[in-house]
């Protein structure tokens, strides 16, 4: 009579043990890679695609981590971009969809997150197009975390696409982020920014220079010289000579 409840128990045990192992070792996919998204790493092909296939048969779970939920959403999107073109349009809608809600389940537990907040505003764009309400993802990104490096190299260039129609507090920080870009030595980004818009944000981004270091504003003045641009970048000049 004993017997077959301890055996019952330790069945439910070892399914426990089961389930539970699987979610670790699903928790530690999804972190390593989203950790090499974050980084830019390059991943063998087919590999994102793979670990998003996992996120989708997974069982779901009532409660997750906000950490788990992040780390999903990320891996969505960058598998959605690479699957553009090769899956149908509607499947790789669907699965930006998908990746859209959790970056909002996300952000529900931990609203302080800056860089969902800009892959929020990149994501609802892609699908849906640009419109006021959705400016205001993009602004949350910049009164969280207005001069954070990483996230700033992806985020500036968004900013900058989008200048015109921002409120004056947002363009200010955007202008602010390009500075920091150079001082922190960035600068083929930057190059790659400013290249992007037309004379009258260059000029804004040009007298932001002031401040920044030396080295940095040189070597962005020379990059732009030797990409046959001329910009008179603050306390720099640059004498063309025929080798550079």
């Amino acid at each position: 009579m004993v017997r077959a409840p301890l055996l019952l128990l330790g069945f439910a045990s070892v399914l426990w043990f089961s389930v539970a192992l699987s979610s670790i070792r699903s928790v530690a996919i999804v972190r390593d890679a989203t950790a090499r998204i974050l980084s830019d790493d390059r991943l063998k092909p087919g590999a994102i695609s793979k670990v998003a296939a996992q996120i989708a048969d997974q069982a779901k779970l009532k409660v997750k981590p906000s950490e788990s939920v992040r780390g999903e959403a990320l891996i969505l999107l960058r598998a959605a971009e690479e699957d553009t073109g090769k899956r149908p349009p509607d499947e790789v809608d669907q699965q930006v969809k998908i990746a859209e809600e959790k970056i909002k389940s996300s952000l529900s537990v931990n609203p302080t997150d800056a860089f969902l907040w800009l892959m929020l505003y990149s994501t609802t764009i892609s699908r849906n197009g640009l419109d006021s309400h959705k400016i205001r993802y993009l602004d949350q990104s910049y009164i969280i975390a207005p001069f954070e490096g990483w996230i700033a190299l992806r985020r500036n260039r968004v900013g900058l696409a989008v200048f015109q129609i921002l409120a004056e507090t947002t363009r200010k920080r955007v202008v602010s982020e390009f500075a920091a870009l150079i001082d922190s030595n960035f600068v083929e980004d930057a190059v790659i920014n400013f290249e992007s818009v037309n004379w009258a944000e260059r000029e804004r981004l040009l007298s932001s220079l002031e401040r920044v270091n030396r080295i940095s504003r040189e070597s962005f003045a020379k990059k732009l010289s030797r990409n046959g641009l001329k910009a008179s970048v603050p306390g720099v000049q640059i004498h063309a000579r025929p080798w550079q």
